[in-house]
């Protein structure tokens, strides 16, 4: 397959490339788009062909949930067959932007897009190219992140490019995307709502809507350093397999800063002397303190450190590094989503210190 890769710019008449898009989606294809968060994968949410065709190119398992993206209220009738009444007010505050909601599923929506579940994952992009993409195509659009099964999510379109050159339609390069992880999941349909991957928004940010937000285990075991049970079927995407996981072996260390700095430094002179290629991810400190290791600083804030995790990740892997550790990211708003991913990354691996 010949991937075509089309640049959108601002304040450029980026019609006639909307318009290829937007036939594409209609007929099955599959396009890359950025969103607010990471780049999607995008397919007909309501064409069972186009999930499939989804899985197949990242390589993902059939069973891991798509999110359906939308860009007018109106089309939660093509996917809900009950919205909660709190769904309109959470919709209200929050869309556009990167908040996913899971309510029950209608009829046409194929189980291919949900995993085999009787619910759907919904949201409404907070970005141009997503919005104006999903509207020209005049179909739900079901995207994953853009990236091959368990690499670190996209948030550039050569991050795209690099995975899935060969293996779908198009590629839209709307730039790099701001705010770098993937959205925050809300599953409505329990007797209480239930948070099932964090993300930019926090439960605080709901308690006025929603009241108490109860915590998926899955999602308060992982930076415990316990992985998904892989016989559970998934409620959402992400929850069950290993994700963002780059080429070298990923390690995190948690604790004081200077027993954390200190444990690093160790670790990576035990890496080296057995010949190994090592890297560090740091936060915001002074690049001397790790005097061995190629240096990969994340930012001093947690939102710097959401929008480059993902690409340092990818860096990492353009080298022949065999041993990355990287210090726990736990501060701050995004703290929770960012700790998240990276010990899903490091597929559970954390050194306390």
């Amino acid at each position: 397959m010949n991937t075509v890769f089309k640049t959108i710019t601002e304040n450029e008449d980026n019609t006639a490339i909307y318009e290829e898009a937007g036939r594409i989606i209609r007929v099955g294809g599959l396009v890359a788009f950025p969103t607010e968060t990471v780049y999607g994968l995008g397919g007909d949410a309501l064409n069972k062909d186009s999930s499939q065709k989804i899985y197949a190119a990242k390589g993902r398992p059939s069973d891991n949930p798509l999110i359906a993206h939308i860009c007018d209220i109106a089309q939660l009738d093509d996917l809900v067959s009950d919205i909660p009444s709190c769904a309109g007010d959470l919709a209200q505050k929050f869309w556009p932007g990167p908040l996913t909601l899971i309510m029950k599923k209608k009829a046409g929506v194929p189980y291919e897009t949900t995993g085999g579940l009787d619910t759907v994952a919904v949201r409404m992009p907070n970005h141009p190219v997503a919005l104006d993409l999903i509207r020209y195509s005049q179909r739900p659009i079901a995207a994953p992140s853009a990236n091959l099964s368990g690499r670190p999510s996209p948030t550039k379109a050569s991050h795209v490019l690099n995975d899935l050159n060969g293996r779908i339609d198009m590629i839209l390069d709307g730039g790099s995307v701001g705010i770098g992880v993937e959205s925050t999941i809300i599953d409505l349909t329990g007797s209480k709502p239930m948070l099932l991957r964090p993300g930019y928004y926090i439960t605080d940010d709901f308690k006025q809507i929603l009241g108490d937000v109860l915590i998926d285990p899955a999602v308060a075991n992982i930076t415990s350093g316990t992985l998904p049970d892989e016989n559970i079927k998934p409620k959402a995407p992400g929850m069950k397999y290993r994700h963002y996981a780059p080429k070298a072996e990923l390690v995190i260390v948690s604790g004081e800063d200077k027993k954390v700095t200190e444990k690093i430094n160790e670790l990576i002179s035990q890496k080296e002397a057995a010949g190994i290629k090592c890297g560090v991810i740091t936060a915001g400190e002074d690049p001397a303190l790790y005097p061995k290791g190629l240096i990969k600083d994340a930012g001093s804030s947690d939102e710097e450190r959401a929008a480059s995790l993902f690409a340092i990740l990818r860096e990492f892997d353009e080298t022949d590094t065999g041993f990355i550790c990287a210090r726990d990211l736990s501060e701050g708003r995004l703290g929770n989503a960012l700790m998240n991913r990276l010990c899903k990354a490091a597929a559970g691996r954390i050194i306390r210190v």
